[in-house]
């Protein structure tokens, strides 16, 4: 298998705190580009755009889709029609109907398209799965709060049609769950709570259920300040399980179950560097429909306008 030479397009605040780091950790891939109109990295080639990366750049294997959701789809167009593979941030694009064709050309064109769904990759999802195939769940609850001024400071793309507010950060916590339980969830109730000046919305209430009628709720928050919540509580019948700090620690009943260090983002690079070898794609939009249904069940509530 030869380095996997991977060019990074759209250099934020992502891509700075993560991806980079990842890729130089990560064994079989290397950081050959970056195409970005906001900032670039001494040493490392530098385009202001994915077509002149495409046109003037040095050899490329793949790119990593660090932009705003809504303009992903076009960035991957052109990556996958210039045969490049292909990882898209989460999420992986402003609607689901949308990344349909992008399966259909990647697969045409045999090469990997990534959804990136990080959180999947944190230490203790796949411990809280293996402890939850032997047990009986009664109940879920996402506590899922955090300071958008701490983590999207600056970040007006996320107020925007498609930049999906408060669910940038919540679909992470759909996509643990719907990694971690065993039958498929849907929503029956959303609550969501626009800013008076802004086109996405601020928090989230949501009510979500199995075939069986497995009753799940979930809470997003944008306005949290102090303490930080990233949590998912499971009552079983033998037992409540709690993955907190974003997938990070697993207790039960109050003691610790699993605890490692966060290496989500280098996980999804060696996860990339196998698919590219192969040429198969892994695009899950199971996360992404539940953040659709929510916005298409949702009761819509105007708050006090975001200044950030």
């Amino acid at each position: 298998m030869s380095e996997l030479r991977i060019a990074i397009v759209g250099f934020g605040k992502i891509a700075r705190d993560q991806h980079v780091g990842a890729i130089a950790a990560t064994p079989g891939a290397t950081l050959a580009a970056i195409a970005s109109h906001h900032g670039s990295l001494p040493g490392v080639p530098y385009f202001t755009s994915i077509e002149e990366l495409l046109e003037k750049g040095p050899p490329i294997d793949a790119v990593s889709l660090c932009t705003p959701p809504q303009a992903r789809r076009a960035a991957a167009v052109a990556a996958l029609a210039a045969g490049k593979h292909v990882m898209l941030e989460k999420p992986p694009g402003t609607g689901v109907a949308e990344l349909d064709p992008l399966i259909a050309l990647a697969a045409e064109a045999k090469r990997t398209l990534f959804a990136a769904w990080h959180s999947r990759y944190a230490p203790a999802v796949e411990p809280a799965r293996q402890w939850l195939t032997t047990r009986h769940i009664k109940s879920v609850h996402i506590n899922w709060k955090e300071d958008v001024r701490v983590w999207h400071p600056g970040q007006a793309w996320i107020w925007e049609p498609g930049g999906l507010g408060v669910f940038d950060p919540g679909i992470n916590a759909l996509s643990i769950l719907t990694r971690i339980l065993p039958e498929p969830v849907f929503v029956t109730a959303a609550e969501l709570a626009f800013p008076a000046n802004c086109q996405a919305p601020i928090a989230a209430k949501l009510s979500l259920a199995d075939i069986d009628g497995l009753p799940v709720t979930a809470e997003f928050d944008f306005r949290q300040t102090g303490p930080q919540s990233w949590d998912i509580a499971v009552e079983t019948d033998r037992g409540q399980m709690t993955l907190s700090g974003g997938g990070r620690r697993m207790s039960i009943d109050g003691n610790a179950a699993a605890e490692a260090p966060d290496e989500e983002y280098r996980e999804l690079y060696r996860r990339f560097v196998k698919l590219s070898d192969t040429g198969v794609s892994n695009v899950d939009l199971t996360p992404l429909r539940l953040v659709a249904d929510a916005f298409l069940l949702g009761k819509r509530i105007i708050v006090e306008p975001f200044v950030d």
